[in-house]
């Protein structure tokens, strides 16, 4: 039996809301539970905003856990303040995802779902940790881990994450690429389920270098990088990321690789800003979040949109599936 643990995110802004919004749009089934790790007042007050329309039980006792309705499982109490990042709802926000974790950490048959949290937020708190995905890549004690983005529309990948662009010519390395593009050829066969799956690299340059014009890191990191793999994997490129996109290049490619966080990210969100998936590949749970922030500007007004949530549940089923369905085979 399948089971999903959502956290609640930062309580100041949207998560509780898109949660319950959620909850109230899936069918739930007897062979999977529902899990909700939340404060019992915030979820009250949301419940104020958002009547529940699905079957729910208040339950700190995991063994107990039912199928075919949510699982409130109540944390500390957190004070709102609409609107604000503050130290109590970083700790709030960091409280839920580590006791979620630690429900799957060890269940293979079960996916973590993650609300928005805020870095101020964590900051505030004392939180050491910038964010979701290098804290439970830490958790999971994984050094080889991905922020990738999904949808039916198209798949990304990031090389780099939240660091100055300045910094980026010199995180790059052909070891570094060689690693991530084996690593997202794996995801997406055994996650995905694409038995053939292809990838285009981005160039970091205009014009992907214009062949050394215009920067040389193409020809002396990217290349040597796919020509190594060439026998291994369908990789293409580098490809000069405006014609990429302009041309709709993209919808031939099962993923593509974006060297630096706002070349993958601008054309992602310009095209599926209200259905995009954050997952975080290479880790050995399965980790899915909304695309999108903490949303402060409309918080806990009956405003916020939970389809990008709803497919990062979506997405995680599928995961979920398909690693199951793996293990069984191995067996």
């Amino acid at each position: 039996m399948k089971s999903f643990y959502f956290t609640c995110g930062d309580v100041n802004g949207i998560g509780p809301e898109i949660t319950l919004k959620l909850f109230n749009r899936i069918k739930f089934i007897s062979k999977q539970k529902i899990i909700f790790v939340c404060p019992q007042n915030i979820f009250e007050q949301s419940a104020s905003l958002i009547s529940p329309q699905f079957e729910y039980r208040f339950n700190k006792n995991p063994l107990h856990f039912e199928a075919g309705l949510v699982n409130i499982y109540p944390i500390k109490k957190v004070s709102i303040k609409i609107g604000k990042a503050t130290k109590e709802s970083g700790t709030g926000a960091y409280d839920s995802i580590i006791t979620a974790f630690n429900f799957v950490r060890n269940d293979k048959s079960s996916a973590l779902i993650t609300s928005p949290i805020s870095k101020t937020a964590f900051n505030l708190a004392g939180i050491k940790y910038k964010g979701h995905t290098d804290m439970i890549a830490d958790w999971c004690k994984s050094k080889n881990y991905m922020m990738t983005f999904l949808s039916d529309k198209m798949k990304a990948a990031l090389s780099t994450i939240h660091i100055p662009l300045k910094k980026v010519p010199k995180i790059l390395t052909k070891d570094l690429i060689t690693g991530q593009i084996l690593l997202l050829n794996e995801m997406l066969k055994k996650d995905l389920g694409i038995k053939l799956p292809s990838i285009a690299v981005l160039g970091l340059n205009p014009h992907a270098g214009e062949d050394g014009l215009i920067g040389d890191e193409e020809n002396k990191i990217l290349l040597p990088a796919m020509n190594s793999l060439r026998s291994k994997v369908k990789v293409y490129g580098p490809f000069s990321p405006d014609a990429f996109f302009a041309a709709g290049l993209y919808k031939q490619f099962d993923l593509f690789l974006g060297l630096y966080h706002d070349q993958a990210l601008i054309p992602f969100k310009m095209l599926n800003f209200a259905g995009g998936v954050n997952y975080t590949a290479g880790l050995p749970i399965v980790r899915t979040s909304p695309d999108h922030g903490v949303a402060y500007d409309i918080a806990w007004q009956n405003k916020a949109d939970e389809t990008s949530l709803f497919q990062a549940f979506r997405f995680a089923d599928k995961i979920l599936s398909n690693r199951m369905k793996n293990a069984s085979a191995k067996k």
